[in-house]
């Protein structure tokens, strides 16, 4: 029986012990550093917009592309045959085969400019009995540099979709910490809009135990005849209304904890993750933060990333309007070119005395011989050009030029807007972190107060002073006041949260790296 007992009291102890591992899988401890780390790394917002910076990199290598050397390649072959009008050139008809083959390397240089190097080659190879060297072979080698003077001229000028597409790779960066601040500001929000609720329905229940006790108390003095019945129903409508308060004050709790678990994203972690119970771990604090309107507005002035993205914004709007003035130049550009050809073949060899007679005989060239007199440079030969192009449109539309001014003037509006916005922002967010702590500091004030006369009440009820009506009434200041204080702890803890957001300093406040995010 003894043994039986034991084998019970073991399965009973497993079972328990299942029970409570199963408990603790279904609750997840989390603090508010823990949750940071799960948007980042969870959040759909930033993965979607981790993917522009790497777009704006490609960008910026498209547009380098354009200085990369470009190499061609050319073979051809041409056969051709028609009627000879002269004895003199074929019996029959002349016929020629000519093959060429050709390699080019151009490279676009910062100026504007253009340079070539080619080698070309053709064998041609015909049945004209007039032709003193039969088959030809030739090879040109040619160095040709195109600059433009003054449309197209200039290091910004041509580089100018490089420099755009940096500007825009910085711009994007920026919206992506802009993303990333927001984000931490949702998580805060939530995080602590969640704790406020969970702490809510603590003061809720408080609020009830309080009730509760104050109508056993009533029960048991109306039972002995010293006190009348309404007072019982006094303290059941309290009971009531308090009961209910609880049932809101739960959903509520439900509500936040399913925002933070969207903002975070926890279903993106495991399956089944985000029916886990979120438990956090981190209660509100007050300390006070000395914070200074100047400095707070000198600090987002350098941080803010939207106002970073506008002011690249401006270079880039800059950078066209430097480029559709420089369209407006006539075009003048320098021309220079090198080459230096090379011609071979087989000689055919004829009678002095009879020029028309049958060939004597032949001395045999190659194709060899004809490249080495071309980079031998045995032939040289040179041409310089200037040419300058006038484009009539350029006296009469300069529709171009105007959209780039207009562009410029709205964009640096767009600044000066964007920066008034930020002052309002930044002295709103000032005055909000100091009026809360100030809030904080009274609401708490408040609730020691409170907490005082409900027990004075209590006392004076104790000893026949006072009426239940009164007790309730103190029950419910105290419970008013532990809100307030409360809301007020939450208010305070989002201000300082909204005012790093304000400075652009919620990444560096909550020690997370810019680089590790783009590297993910």
């Amino acid at each position: 029986m003894f043994k039986k007992t034991i084998g019970i009291f073991g399965l009973l102890t497993l079972f328990l012990a299942t029970v409570s591992l199963a408990q603790q899988e279904k609750s997840l401890s989390l603090s508010l550093e823990d949750c940071l780390m799960k948007a980042m790394k969870n959040n759909l917002d930033i993965a979607v917009e981790v993917l522009n910076p790497e777009l704006a990199d490609i960008s910026v290598s498209r547009a380098r592309e354009r200085f990369f050397p470009t190499l061609s390649l050319n073979v051809g072959k041409r056969s051709t045959e028609q009627a000879s009008y002269s004895w003199i050139e074929a019996s029959q008809s002349v016929e020629s085969e000519r093959t060429d083959y050709s390699t080019t390397i151009s490279q676009i240089i910062p100026t504007g400019g253009n340079f070539s190097l080619s080698l070309s080659n053709y064998t041609n190879d015909s049945n004209r009995i007039t032709n003193t060297i039969n088959p030809v072979y030739s090879s040109t080698l040619r160095f040709n540099f195109t600059q433009p003077l003054l449309r197209n001229f200039g290091f910004k000028i041509n580089r100018q979709e490089i420099i755009i597409a940096q500007n825009n790779m910085d711009m994007s960066e920026n919206q992506l910490k802009r993303i990333l601040q927001q984000t931490i500001y949702s998580v805060e929000e939530a995080y602590w809009n969640f704790v406020y609720s969970i702490e809510m329905l603590k003061v809720r229940n408080q609020s009830l135990k309080l009730a509760q006790d104050l109508l056993d108390k009533n029960r048991k003095s109306v039972e002995v005849g010293t006190m009348a019945p309404i007072e019982v129903l006094s303290a059941q409508s309290a009971v009531a209304t308090r009961e209910a308060d609880i049932l809101t004050a739960e959903a509520q709790v439900r509500n936040n904890e399913d925002i933070l678990k969207t903002v975070i994203n926890l279903a993106a972690e495991e399956k089944g993750a985000d029916l886990a119970e979120i438990i956090p771990t981190e209660k509100p604090v007050y300390e006070k933060k000395e914070v200074s309107l100047e400095e707070s507005l000198l600090t987002a002035m350098e941080n803010r990333p939207d106002l970073q993205a506008t002011r690249i914004d401006l270079k880039n709007r800059e950078i066209n309007l430097d480029y559709a003035q420089n369209q407006l130049l006539p075009g003048l550009s320098f021309q220079a070119s090198y080459w230096s050809p090379g011609i071979s073949g087989d000689q055919i060899l004829f009678d002095p005395d009879d020029r028309f007679g049958p060939p004597i005989g032949k001395v045999e060239g190659s194709s060899t011989d004809a490249i080495k007199d071309a980079f031998g440079f045995t032939y040289p030969n040179w041409s310089v050009t200037l040419t300058l192009d006038i484009p009539l449109n350029s006296f009469v539309s300069r529709a171009a030029y105007a959209q780039a001014q207009v562009n410029l003037k709205q964009s640096m509006l767009r600044l000066k807007n964007q920066e008034q916005q930020i002052y309002l922002e930044i002295k709103n967010s000032v005055r909000a972190v100091q009026t809360d702590y100030k809030r904080v500091q009274a609401y708490k004030v408040a609730r020691e107060l409170a907490d005082k006369k409900l027990a004075a009440e209590e006392e004076r009820f104790r000893v026949g002073l006072t009426t239940p009506y009164f007790v309730l009434q103190y029950q419910t200041e105290l419970s008013t006041a532990q809100s307030s204080e409360l809301n007020a702890i939450i208010a305070y803890n989002l201000s300082l949260a909204r005012l790093n957001r304000a400075t652009g300093m919620s990444l560096k406040e909550k020690n997370i790296r810019f680089t590790e995010i783009l590297e993910r």
